[in-house]
């Protein structure tokens, strides 16, 4: 007996021994290829994060604020008109409008103050903002001015209170963006970590204004493209979204913007066959408001008038549309839950057609002309109304749709904003979380799916590119593919000459030229504290080189790399900062230089391994 006992003893503690091995090697593989154990990136985008999230927070909150005082003011106190809100927002009541001479003189004299606004201090604050935003990643290495989210918070709460057709998406997304951007600014960070960082701004703001966290923070990295994701930014932005999420919901409470009834089901799945039918009008009217928007934009473009006065025309236009049908002014959400509700009273068939059409008209007017705000919630709005007219439609067919409009209309709203906006996912789950209920997402999938392809190359972000490969962001990423493959330590040289922070200037220019080197590193007890180029020893003048030494005028602000680095990381780092070298630095002695790496390492490990390439392939 105790000889068994003993056996089995050691038979545990080999079972023990392998699961350890078996986790150790798990762990290690883990941290090899995903990173996510890495404890400084974790550290470094928690804290980045969490920052962002607390601004999309708080910025919301005062956007919120902006659009309800600006609307009660000037639609309010002098239209005499209170829009219909949603049901996480308050009663959804319908009311007649007191002064309907003053909706245009309102709508106008809201559009001149936005378009002074946006032309004096921000131009590039015009428009729908998540568009700048997409501009800023793409192709100005993720800078937005700092007074642009500012501006742009003002403008659209002027636009959207005096009854513009236009979201509060966009704003928030720029808001997010901008201070992402700043950010990076503060913290130096390069190219990629400043594009992750404005990507994360924009899923914070949006998923924070909208209540909606896992939407918000995947449409911030699934808007920039029309067939990819910025997978970089996915982690980083579920801290900031729900950071932002928790914010503003501790604020604004916790229910959901639109009220569902709570017999809402999916459980037909002939039904399927009308979302299938719901999805291709969404598709279809998706590009018939994507195409609108930009046709009437390029109209405004080309008119020779002040920039400024054109927001003034844009809200006279609104204006005119919002007499006849007030269900085109302001966001419009209020006019979607009474679909959800299915109240045909209040909104008949023929009123969402007006609607539909009016809504298309009335966003191109109050954005295209230059006027600011978003698309997010127009597009809502106009999905909503084909919903509820596909259902009535087919209301004999009871086969194939619900008894009652709601899903239709929650569908219609992610199918066609989901389309046009070429983010299918993430509108899926948006529209999901901000009306609390997940049971319609099979018949969403389809009907998405189906509005995507159908709007086929049509778009509502203009700025958007196709994927990653087509992005100038990611131009080194894709244009030379072998160099992600190389790392520094295949190209890198070693030091051929270094100097001590007292060496004159005299010495290192006769070093340079009899080494052939375009900068040297300043060395301290081992330890690199800065760099003298070529260029910045030819700046001072010849008489002061015996007086002057390596530590008045070497460059302490080090651009440097790692031996486990690819190299087109570091040609990024070369061409953004406009250098031609990059001292290679030790991973355990961060500060210990092990080497140099010149442009002309890089092209020349290139040439040689696409002529191994070839050698091979012959």
């Amino acid at each position: 007996m105790k000889i068994l006992k003993i056996s089995l003893y050691k038979s545990y503690l080999r079972l023990i021994s392998h699961i350890l091995r078996v986790y150790h090697i798990f762990r290690n593989t883990f941290f090899r290829f995903t990173g996510l154990l890495d404890i400084g990136y974790l550290r470094k985008w928690l804290t980045i994060g969490i920052l962002i999230g607390l601004v999309a927070g708080f910025g919301s909150i005062l956007f919120y604020l902006l659009i309800q005082w600006a609307s009660q003011l000037l639609m309010g106190y002098f239209a005499g008109y209170a829009a219909p809100v949603p049901g996480g927002e308050g009663e959804t009541v319908v009311t007649a409008i007191s002064r309907l001479w003053a909706i245009p003189l309102v709508t106008t004299l809201g559009g001149l103050a936005s378009g002074l606004l946006v032309f004096k201090f921000a131009p590039e604050a015009e428009g729908h903002g998540t568009d700048a935003a997409i501009n800023a990643f793409h192709n100005k290495n993720a800078h937005i001015r700092s007074r642009v989210p500012g501006i742009k918070m003002l403008a659209s709460a002027i636009t959207i209170g005096s009854g513009g057709s236009a979201g509060r998406e966009g704003p928030v997304a720029l808001i997010g963006a901008g201070f992402g951007s700043i950010l990076g600014d503060a913290l130096r960070l390069d190219g990629r970590d400043r594009r992750i960082a404005l990507t994360v701004g924009i899923g914070a703001g949006i998923g924070s204004i909208f209540k909606a966290p896992l939407g918000g923070a995947l449409l911030g990295t699934e808007v920039l493209y029309r067939r990819d994701f910025e997978t970089d930014a996915i982690f980083p932005s579920f801290i900031a979204s729900i950071t932002g999420y928790v914010i503003f919901a501790s604020f604004n409470g916790w229910a959901p913007i639109f009220s569902i009834p709570p017999d809402l089901a999916f459980e037909n799945p002939l039904q399927l066959i009308g979302y299938l039918l719901l999805g291709l009008a969404c598709g279809l009217v998706g590009m018939l408001y994507g195409r609108t928007f930009y046709k009437i934009r390029n109209i405004f473009r080309s008119l020779k008038v002040p920039n400024y006065i054109k927001p003034a025309i844009g809200g006279l236009g609104v204006g005119i549309i919002g007499m006849f049908l007030p269900q085109v002014l302001g966001q419009g959400y209020g006019w979607v839950q009474l679909g959800i509700y299915g109240n045909f009273a209040a909104l008949p068939v023929y009123l969402m057609v007006g609607v539909l059409a009016g809504k298309i008209i009335a966003t191109s007017l109050s954005i295209g002309s230059g006027g600011s705000g978003g698309v997010f919630a127009p597009g809502l709005v106009i999905g909503g109304m084909v919903g509820g007219i596909v259902w009535w439609l087919l209301k004999d067919f009871t086969l194939i749709i619900p008894p009652s409009p709601d899903a239709f209309v929650i569908v219609g709203m992610m199918a066609l904003f989901g389309g046009i906006a070429k983010a299918p996912l993430a509108i899926m789950i948006m529209i999901s979380e901000m009306t609390n209920s997940y049971v319609l997402l099979a018949p969403c999938m389809i009907a998405v799916v189906l509005a995507y392809f159908s709007s086929g190359n049509s778009y509502i972000y203009e700025n958007q590119v196709v994927n990653r490969a087509a992005s100038p962001a990611h131009k080194f990423e894709y244009s030379v593919p072998l160099l992600t493959r190389l790392a520094v330590n295949e190209a890198m040289h070693p030091i051929k000459a270094a100097v001590n922070p007292d060496t004159n200037l005299k010495e290192m220019e006769i070093l340079m030229k009899d080494e052939r080197l375009d900068a040297l590193p300043v060395i301290q007890e081992g330890s690199i504290i800065g760099i003298v180029a070529n260029l910045d020893i030819v700046q001072v003048p010849k008489v002061e080189w015996m007086s002057k030494s390596a530590r008045d005028i070497m460059s302490t602000k080090l651009i440097v790399c790692y031996p486990y680095e690819y190299l087109d990381v570091a040609l990024e780092r070369m061409t953004r900062n406009n250098i031609s070298h990059l001292p290679v630095l030790d991973e355990i002695h961060p500060l210990r230089p092990i080497g140099m790496l010149c442009l002309e390492d890089v092209i020349r490990t290139y040439r040689s391994h696409v002529s191994a390439s070839e050698c091979i392939e012959r």
